[in-house]
């Protein structure tokens, strides 16, 4: 990585849940970067997800609001059936427009906006899933010089989804979850 990360991406689907307690406790107190995460959730019922990791770890976690800046240290996820969006000023925002492959939210509409506001910047994570959310917009994330990760797919409960990114982002490391979450730890500390 040339630059410093100023975010992180997540994407996952089916299996996210035992994948995001791997990755998200690991982050330690003080956690010098905003985390968002798009999971696909049902459009008809409250997210779970800020209450179920909140409780497991150290930095701050909750459901992204429309036009609030993002922090370092928390962890955004999107709301039911609203896009998450990144904005070039650093805020978050959300969308109710069309879904992407079949999900709103989608993937793709956050790691494409955020490559747009972060460009080299972005560290893109695709994990475990059954489609092909999300590879386009890894893709969006290394042809703007970010990093691109995807949980090795032998490794992954749903292994489509990024298998699907790494073949739209050959440069994608494939790594397992353990090393994932040392991946993110290490982007904490200073060199």
């Amino acid at each position: 990585m040339t630059h410093p990360a100023r975010a992180v991406a997540i994407g996952a689907s089916a299996g996210a849940v035992e994948a995001l307690g791997v990755l998200l406790p690991a982050l330690p107190a003080g956690y010098p970067l905003p985390v968002l995460v798009v999971v696909h959730l049902p459009a008809d019922r409250p997210s779970v997800l800020p209450e179920l990791f909140a409780g497991r770890c150290a930095v701050a976690v909750r459901e992204a609001e429309d036009k609030e800046p993002l922090a370092p240290g928390t962890v955004y996820f999107a709301p039911p059936d609203y896009h998450l969006l990144v904005e070039r000023d650093g805020r978050v925002s959300l969308s109710g427009e069309e879904p992407v492959h079949y999900s709103r939210p989608a993937i793709d509409v956050l790691f494409e906006t955020a490559a747009d506001a972060f460009g080299p910047r972005l560290v893109g994570v695709i994990l475990t899933g059954a489609n092909a959310d999300g590879a386009a917009g890894l893709a969006a994330g290394a042809a703007a010089d970010g990093t691109a990760l995807v949980q090795d797919p032998d490794t992954a409960a749903a292994p489509q989804m990024p298998r699907a990114a790494r073949a739209a982002c050959p440069a994608a490391r494939a790594l397992p979850l353990d090393r994932l979450a040392a991946f993110l730890q290490a982007l904490g500390v200073p060199s």
